[in-house]
């Protein structure tokens, strides 16, 4: 059975952040998603990409994964600063500071803030890093689900993260589900 489709609006002068622990989806989301909005859509995945075509084969990933988030978060504030497209990030966002960081990055290039939080339980999370064959070592993984469980606690308390014009919750959508970024 097809479920109905879920609808994010994409502000043209916004930044949405699609935040959640490392396998909550975020990725497969963004490249599933039908871009209505005509959004620019910014995924370390695409850094991570093309770092892997330029470099050695020999080079590992763990040696150049900073360079990946230098690079990947560079371009969020790039594409922020152009105008007339909204821009939709994937970053984690677990850490209060990254987060501080995204709003920053947004209020200097006078875009409007909207954070996404996938939903998904740690096992699930695991199994979707597993399915995407990039495993986080234990100890990160861990760091993030402790920093993901305080947001939604605040979230389930009424407190959302500071800074956002807006806060929603998606809980990890199944496969089949069409994802639609849309103007609001």
């Amino acid at each position: 059975m097809r479920r109905a489709k879920v609808e994010l609006p994409v502000p043209i002068r916004g930044l949405v952040v699609v935040a959640g622990i490392p396998g909550a989806g975020k990725s497969t989301l963004l490249a599933r998603a039908e871009n209505e909005a005509g959004a620019d859509l910014l995924d370390s995945d695409q850094v991570r990409a093309w770092f892997s075509r330029v470099l050695p084969s020999w080079v590992r990933y763990r040696w150049y994964r900073p360079l990946v988030h230098l690079g990947h978060r560079s371009r969020i504030l790039l594409f922020s600063l152009r105008r007339g497209r909204g821009v939709v990030a994937h970053e984690p966002a677990t850490r209060a500071s990254t987060r501080a960081m995204l709003i920053v990055m947004a209020v200097l290039a006078g875009r409007s803030r909207h954070l996404l939080w996938v939903h998904t339980t740690p096992g699930e999370a695991a199994a979707g890093q597993l399915a995407r064959g990039r495993v986080l070592a234990a100890r990160s993984f861990t760091r993030h689900v402790r920093r993901a469980e305080k947001v939604e606690r605040g979230l389930a308390d009424g407190r959302p993260p500071r800074g956002w014009h807006t806060v929603e919750v998606l809980d990890r959508p199944p496969l089949e589900t069409p994802i639609v970024l849309c103007a609001p």
